[in-house]
């Protein structure tokens, strides 16, 4: 089913007005969309991650563009820039053409999606020294152009809400799960409020290689018509050096730990941990989100 945001809303409105410009108003039917009006750039799931709050998450993660100060939502759940060159276990990969998260710089022309804690204001830092790393900045205070275009839209869960959401929430331990999409390792987070697509499974819990949930394009489609997520385990950066791509995924949070550390959210495929301890200069990934 495809969803509506509000921009395609207001352009659907817009060519409406036009056609019926000289009708009578009896003449003129109301048409109500079958699908939920989101926000520009989220996805459809409710996840509470408070007992009084819940959230959208965005379309995709957070990437950046240094040469054109760009910031965007992957166009897919399942995509990553990830590296080209592996690291000393072999491990790389990534999905996004002509990108690469080991050419950081402030005049990359290519689009990175590692960044270092709190650098809002500042994606490039990638400087190992967690003393360069200094108070919190969110990534959403940043217009993100396929999501909605405007500063402050989105924000970064804290380190309770990150918890709350995987090990607090009513029936937590049932909604989540290690799965693939077409390959690609990741985290699946399903929404409050639940219904299977009746052509798809799911199993919660984890097992080795991301095998215990494997979906097809089209299988993932339903999935997240449905309302689940999915992070993929995009790995993380230190320098320039680029680790453990397609093994684990590590999130930020926006909550520091100590004057050098910050919270975050790690996985692999097979366990998960919901409130980590990290230094601030390493990039990992941003998945951000918007109150509902």
């Amino acid at each position: 089913m495809k969803r509506l945001s509000k921009s395609m809303v207001v352009c659907f409105m817009a060519a409406i007005m036009m056609m019926t410009v000289g009708c009578q108003k009896e003449d003129i039917a109301p048409i109500i969309p079958d699908s939920p009006i989101l926000p520009d750039g989220a996805l459809p799931g409710l996840f509470s991650v408070s007992a009084t709050r819940q959230v959208r998450f965005s379309q995709g993660n957070l990437q950046y563009q240094a040469s054109t100060n760009t910031w965007r939502f992957a166009e897919h759940q399942y995509d990553y820039v990830g590296t080209q060159t592996a690291d000393d276990s072999g491990y790389y990969g990534g999905n996004v053409s002509g990108s690469d998260n080991r050419s950081i710089s402030s005049t990359y022309n290519g689009w990175i999606d590692l960044f270092g804690w709190g650098t809002g204001s500042n994606p490039t830092l990638s400087s190992t020294s967690y003393m360069d790393y200094g108070a919190f900045v969110d990534w959403g205070s940043n217009p993100i152009i396929n999501g909605g275009n405007t500063a402050n839209l989105w924000r970064t869960l804290t380190r309770a809400e990150w918890y709350y959401l995987l090990e607090g929430r009513p029936n937590a331990s049932s909604k989540f799960a290690a799965g693939n999409i077409n390959g690609v390792g990741g985290l699946i987070i399903l929404p409050d409020n639940w219904t299977q697509p009746s052509e798809c499974a799911f199993t919660s819990g984890f097992a080795p290689d991301w095998t215990l949930n494997s979906y097809t394009l089209a299988q993932w489609e339903q999935m997240e018509d449905a309302g689940a997520v999915f992070l993929p385990a995009a790995g993380y950066r230190y320098g320039s050096n680029v680790n453990f791509v397609g093994y684990d995924g590590d999130y930020w949070s926006s909550t520091p730990s100590d004057e050098y550390g910050a919270c975050s959210m790690y996985f692999d495929s097979s366990h998960l941990g919901a409130s980590n301890y990290s230094s601030r200069n390493v990039g990992f990934s941003v998945r951000p989100v918007q109150d509902n």
